[in-house]
This record gives C-alpha cells, sequence and structure tokens, in this order.
C-alpha cells in the first residue's frame, strides 16, 4: 500500500514539475482583452501598473522596473486601413514623431527597422527604434494594427544596454501581438 501512494506521489510530483518547465521554458504569460479585442504574450514576472489617461494596459518588470511593455488605442481618421496610412516606414517615422518623440519632449527617436506582417486577415507592422532620452538611451520594439476603426500600437521597451539580452524574447512579444 505504502508503495503504491509513492508511485502515485511520483506520478503526479513528475506530472506538476513537468507543466512547470514548460512553461518556464516558454517564459511568457498571455494578457487577453476581449472587451477591446486585443492579446499578447509577457514576461513571467511582469506585473500590470495602474496608469491614468494614458495606455490601454501597462505591465513592468519587477527587477528591471524600466522595461515594460503597453497596448495604446487611437481612433483611425476615416476608418482608414494600414496601408492606407502608409508603408511601415511612413508609419513608423510618424509613430517617432507624434508619440514616441513628439516635439518639445526633449526625445529623439530613431526607426531602426520596419516590415509588414500579415496574420489570417490583418495587417501588422513591425517596428523598431533607438530612443534618447534626456538622462538614458533607450530601445523599443513595437507592432501596429488597425481593427474595427481603431489602430492598436503595442510598445515594449528597455534601456539600450539590456536590448540585445531582451531582443529574442520581445521580438517574441511583439509577434504574439493580436487584435480582432
Amino acid at each position: 500500500m505504502l508503495k503504491r501512494i509513492a508511485t502515485i506521489m511520483v506520478v503526479v510530483l513528475s506530472l506538476v514539475l513537468n507543466s512547470c518547465s514548460v512553461s518556464a521554458a516558454s517564459g511568457l504569460q498571455s494578457h487577453i482583452d476581449s472587451t477591446d479585442g486585443y492579446e499578447f504574450l509577457y514576461p513571467n514576472g511582469w506585473v500590470p501598473v495602474k496608469v491614468n489617461n494614458g495606455p490601454d494596459v501597462v505591465y513592468h518588470d519587477l527587477i528591471e522596473t524600466r522595461e515594460n511593455v503597453s497596448v495604446v488605442i487611437s481612433p483611425v481618421q476615416d476608418g482608414k486601413t494600414l496601408t492606407e496610412l502608409g508603408t511601415p516606414s511612413e508609419v513608423g517615422y510618424k509613430l517617432s514623431k507624434n508619440a514616441i518623440a513628439p516635439p518639445g519632449s526633449g526625445r529623439e527617436a530613431e526607426l531602426i527597422n520596419a516590415e509588414q506582417r500579415e496574420k489570417g486577415t490583418k495587417t501588422y507592422y513591425l517596428l523598431e527604434y533607438a530612443v534618447k532620452l534626456p538622462t538614458q538611451e533607450r530601445h523599443n520594439f513595437a507592432s501596429v494594427a488597425i481593427s474595427r476603426g481603431k489602430l492598436f500600437t503595442l510598445n515594449v521597451s528597455t534601456s539600450e544596454a539590456r536590448a540585445e539580452k531582451m531582443k529574442q524574447q520581445f521580438q517574441t512579444v511583439v509577434d504574439s501581438f493580436s487584435v480582432y
């Protein structure tokens, strides 16, 4: 009887440990906003931050508190599609000048990379920026899409010093962004 209980405990423990290692290997959790119609993955250990009059959602790392992911939702003029707003480079440039480093902000943003991807029936622009602030240099990865007359922008940001280390994981976060 004792041997049977021990065997059952070993099986249960191995199942629990196996499921933990699978989620730890991916290192990401899911955020789903079915009201606004978007979802994305974000790193384990990141916590939500309440922001008034700002992004729809923000998460940041508990240890590296300057690392964060956010989603901003904006209206789109005249129901335009993403491609009607411009190419990935054009939209990336406009975002850099209007949102990331607007005039008078003391910030500068350089668009490093801009590409287009299709997921199902949706078009996404994937953007990468080097951002200079008065006291630090940052690196941003973004995904932009339009759904139901709204522009959705997911942005993941880190210090320039950690950008190379975090790049693969942050690109996974950006690639996971989906609007519906």
